[in-house]
């Protein structure tokens, strides 16, 4: 439709992908899994091959803006929107509904995250397609939920009713939104069949998150409305300088999805992963010849397996006995982490830096 917008948010450090992922370039930026493109580039021409450049919009930090320009020329300066500071992703997200608005207040918004891996692109484009329809007559927001394939501890969980499911890809309504649980609750939503995973893809009219903002978000609307005049002027840099010096550090999630009463989810399989983690490579790369997942380097392998190999073109990594392990070297760090502590990975990166000083996060 002629007046849908995607807004790809990527202001993100993707620290839980340390040590190749850091604050200089952080995981949005990186080609993670040699395919000769970034994730943000991918996750561009995903939207572009519907949704024309002039209406897709990138946040991000100030610090990232010449990346986004590098990667993605095909977008206007005018459509990168650079946050001074990170305010997670409610004040970004209420930048862009107001900029989308000056410019159409009758606009559908997309909303997904610059650094997902989406592998089934027939599947996402019907889905995005019967969404797009779908927030166009309903005052709805409607989230895109991932049908869960094991007990996932590192995800937010959406439950909704399976009897309000007439036929496939149907939106039904959000019962509640989980936070990332225990294993066996994990593993208790996944049996009852249904509970999605929590994707962070979003759709809705921007009169309807309007709405929702000025119902449960009204703190952080109203630094964005002030000045309604400066959204696509010269003036508008400066005023979000000054916006975000007052305003929260909230999530979508918090400050709006977990009060409305009017969310609704679509739960598919579009070959979906966060890409949050080091193992969550694993469904996307295949094993070599010793079972190991080998991203980049040379490795001489004995009664070594399940090990995952991250190291500069050239390096060469020779193991014994070593069995499913993470192992990545980047600008000058070496990491080795047993798979089960993967999770501790973010809290690693942080007391490394805070021993041997901030610039190798």
């Amino acid at each position: 439709m002629s007046n849908t917008y995607c807004v790809i948010m990527a202001g993100g450090v993707g620290s839980r992908f340390w040590p190749k992922s850091t604050q200089k370039n952080p995981k949005q930026f990186l080609d993670v899994l040699g395919t000769g493109k970034t994730l943000i580039q991918q996750t561009f021409e995903r939207f572009n091959s519907f949704i024309p450049s002039d209406k897709i919009l990138v946040v991000t930090n100030d610090i990232y803006v010449d990346l986004v320009a590098t990667q993605l020329p095909q977008i206007s300066a005018k459509n990168i929107l650079s946050e001074p500071f990170m305010r997670n992703t409610a004040p970004c997200l209420a930048y862009a509904i107001k900029k989308i608005e000056d410019e159409d207040p009758g606009a559908i918004m997309i909303v997904s995250p610059a650094d997902h891996l989406i592998s089934k692109t027939d599947v996402f484009e019907k889905v995005m397609d019967i969404g797009i329809h779908h927030v166009s007559n309903h005052n709805e927001i409607l989230t895109i939920g991932i049908e869960p394939n094991r007990p996932n501890t590192g995800y937010g969980y959406i439950e909704y009713s399976k009897t309000d499911i007439t036929e496939e890809l149907t939106p039904v309504k959000v019962i509640e939104f989980k936070e990332k649980p225990s294993l066996e609750l994990a593993e208790k939503y996944v049996k009852s069949g249904n509970y999605s995973w929590n994707s962070g893809i979003f759709l809705w009219s921007i009169k309807t998150i309007l709405e929702s903002f000025s119902k449960n978000a009204s703190e952080i609307l109203s630094h964005f409305e002030t000045n309604d005049k400066v959204y696509n002027t010269s003036s508008e840099k400066e005023f979000i300088n000054k916006v975000y010096q007052e305003c929260p550090s909230i999530s979508i999630d918090y400050a709006i999805l977990e009060k409305a009463g009017n969310v609704s989810v679509i739960n598919t399989d579009i070959g979906w992963s966060d890409i949050g983690t080091w193992v969550s490579l694993e469904e996307h790369i295949t094993k070599s010849s010793d079972q190991n997942y080998v991203i980049s380097g040379k490795t001489l392998t004995q009664k070594s397996t399940g090990n995952i190999v991250s190291l500069p073109a050239g390096k060469v990594l020779a193991t014994k006995g070593l069995n499913n392990f993470i192992i990545v070297e980047s600008d000058g760090v070496l990491m080795i982490v047993a798979k089960e502590f993967e999770q501790d990975i973010k809290q690693l990166r942080e007391e490394a830096g805070k021993k041997f000083g901030n610039e190798i996060t």
